[in-house]
């Protein structure tokens, strides 16, 4: 699924949003800043200050700083708006909108972006040039931009209490499942967007209570569309309850899994909340971590990941499991 886009991404575009950045934030930014958000040259970018100052009352100062050029818009109020945010706050912001941009999608960020930008207009203007201070490393993350339209009509559903039409496609499946959905809620677990909701009766077929509520991974939908069906929230319903009570996300009989960990392992373990009832006990050698999960594949991952530094030591039958894994894996080296 592809977002559409402008073919040109024309000269006025260019220009309203160039001198809507000067203008709410204040910053200064340098020539490469500034042609990579507009997607055009450094030289598009100069004609396009230059008609900004021939249109407007304004004043574009410029700076050169070692071997980058900075402009900025300089603002001639005397007396600037009272802040709507504090320095700290709009701090805060601009980290967690910098931590979450992957997760977004291109329209969405942007959205946040101006919104912090609206904010920054109220705030005195810095006096060093403006770089970000914040940012994300996006390897293995998912690009949302082509996902937007779906999430705006789970969130439209969730706020008017609309039953969703959904087609979903699951991971290595073919074949796309139609059925219907109450969206509840929309989180994120290691840099992946998830719907949490409940089935609802699909018109024309027989509804059955599933024994677990859906969690349902954004990139994998194929299709949203609002039906008249309203839906009353359930009163019962407890996001973190069904979520943040063990450890992963997906729901089957819970269990307890104890592991022992050494080196490197044991250190990051003492560093983390794995669940909210973890025990972890310092032995003679090595660490024993201890916690409730519902989700075999996650603590198979889990394990997995920490190499020879993990022995599992409970489930017996995920221990089996881990040693097929491992035998199959040295095999696959030979």
């Amino acid at each position: 699924m592809q977002t559409k886009k402008n073919p040109d991404g024309s000269y006025g575009q260019k220009l309203v949003a160039l001198f809507a950045k000067l203008l709410f934030t204040g910053e200064r930014y340098s020539l490469s800043q500034l042609a990579n958000m507009l997607q055009c040259s450094k030289q598009t970018v100069l004609r396009l200050i230059d008609d900004i100052t021939l249109s407007y009352d304004v004043v574009i100062r410029d700076e050169i700083v070692g071997n980058r050029k900075y402009v900025w818009l300089e603002r001639t109020h005397e007396i600037e708006p009272t802040a709507l945010l504090s320095a700290s706050e709009l701090r805060t912001l601009q980290m967690c909108q910098a931590f979450t941009q992957h997760l977004l999608g291109k329209r969405s960020y942007q959205e946040a972006a101006r919104a912090v930008e609206k904010s920054c207009h109220h705030l005195p203007p810095r006096e060093e040039p403006g770089e970000s201070i914040f940012g994300m490393v996006h390897g293995g993350t998912i690009d949302y931009s082509g996902y937007e339209e779906i999430l705006n009509t789970l969130l439209e559903g969730m706020e008017s209490r609309r039953v969703c039409a959904v087609g979903y496609r699951r991971l290595n499946g073919d074949e796309v499942k139609h059925f219907h959905l109450k969206p509840l809620k929309i989180f994120a677990h290691h840099a992946t967007v998830y719907v949490h909701g409940r089935l609802a009766k699909s018109p024309g077929k027989p509804y059955k209570t599933p024994q677990y509520d859906p969690f349902l991974a954004l990139q994998r939908f194929e299709s949203v569309e609002l039906t008249d069906t309203p839906f009353r929230r359930p009163a019962n319903y407890d996001f973190d309850k069904a979520v943040n009570s063990g450890f992963g996300i997906w729901a089957n009989k819970r269990f307890r899994v104890v592991m022992d960990l050494t080196g490197w392992a044991a250190a990051l373990a003492r560093e983390r909340i794995w669940s909210t009832d973890q025990v972890i006990e310092p032995l003679k050698d090595k660490t024993r971590l201890s916690f409730w999960s519902t989700s075999e594949p996650e603590v198979l991952a889990l394990t997995l990941s920490f190499g020879a530094e993990a022995r599992l030591i409970e489930p017996e039958g995920l221990v089996g499991e881990i040693k097929s894994v491992v035998e199959a894996m040295s095999k696959s080296y030979g």
